[in-house]
């Protein structure tokens, strides 16, 4: 089942009742009048858990899922897109100190779907109103396009000097920039795919949602599979357990040889009966 995407300060509705669609949000296109925003579906069916707290990318294999591409720019700015498919930089709002490492999305608009290509190493980029991140040949930048082609393609670099930043590289090679000293006339830095080096106005920083992280997934599934009470473990053996054995079985269970341990017991029982 797709989990809901939800912000920081979002009230959240109680599991009990099911709330009501505000019609005037649905106008807005997900804002509601008192500007607060509409919950927006992530497009991720595998997405376990609950935890909304938004992490740092730190590898290629955390990409997935919805994310914030986070631009190196002064304030900080992200990556976004509007109904129309214009793609443009806008100020975040939710961050500590101007730090671009604790940067949330306030504004669905902000966050774009990663996922691998199947049978590839590249990846592609899904916004707000379901159209994918797409650089044509003069490195305008659109997210018109509901199929995923050449221009629509893309792959993720880790920055080698610089942990836990990214470069976002087209088939043609060239990078998604940002130029903070040549503004448009609203003054917003302008958001380019036409560099041809890596360098500092390349350097993005991927935030995403905690709960797809691989490694903070593994080990929540951990600690569920730990959670166990003894008397489950003591109808399982079939005998009162010691606080060794309801150790030894709990870490089994996080380890993955819970019913070798098991059937070690067991036999153990049968050894003491008949011994």
């Amino acid at each position: 089942m797709v989990k809901p995407l939800s912000f920081k300060g979002e009230k959240k509705p109680k599991k009990r009742k099911r709330p009501e669609a505000d019609p005037s949000t649905e106008e807005a296109g997900g804002v509601g009048p008192s500007g607060e925003l509409a919950v927006a579906k992530a497009a991720n069916e595998d997405a376990e858990g609950d935890d909304d707290s938004w992490v740092s990318a730190e590898a290629i294999g955390d990409v997935v899922g919805p994310i914030m591409l986070v631009l190196p720019t002064e304030p900080p700015t992200c990556l976004a897109c509007d109904a129309n498919g214009k793609v443009f930089t806008d100020p975040i709002v939710n961050i500590i100190d101007a730090n671009p490492s604790s940067a949330e999305p306030h504004d669905v608009r902000q966050v774009w779907v990663a996922n691998k290509i199947y049978g590839t190493e590249h990846f592609r980029f899904k916004g707000r109103y379901g159209k994918y991140l797409s650089c044509d040949k003069y490195g305008i930048l659109t997210a018109t396009s509901e199929a995923v082609a050449p221009p629509e393609t893309w792959t993720v670099i880790p920055t080698t000097d610089t942990p836990g930043t990214f470069q976002l590289q087209t088939l043609r090679e060239t990078f998604l920039t940002v130029k903070d000293d040549s503004t448009k006339a609203n003054g917003t830095p302008e958001i380019r795919g036409d560099a041809t080096e890596i360098s500092f106005d390349s350097t993005l920083r991927l935030r995403m949602q905690a709960r797809f992280k691989p490694r903070l997934k593994a080990s929540k599934e951990s600690k569920e599979k730990a959670k166990v009470s003894r008397k489950e473990l003591e109808d399982a053996v079939g005998r009162r357990l010691d606080e060794d054995e309801v150790r030894n079985l709990k870490r089994a269970r996080r380890e993955g040889d819970y019913h070798e341990q098991l059937l070690d017991l067991k036999s153990k029982n049968k050894h003491d009966k008949y011994g």
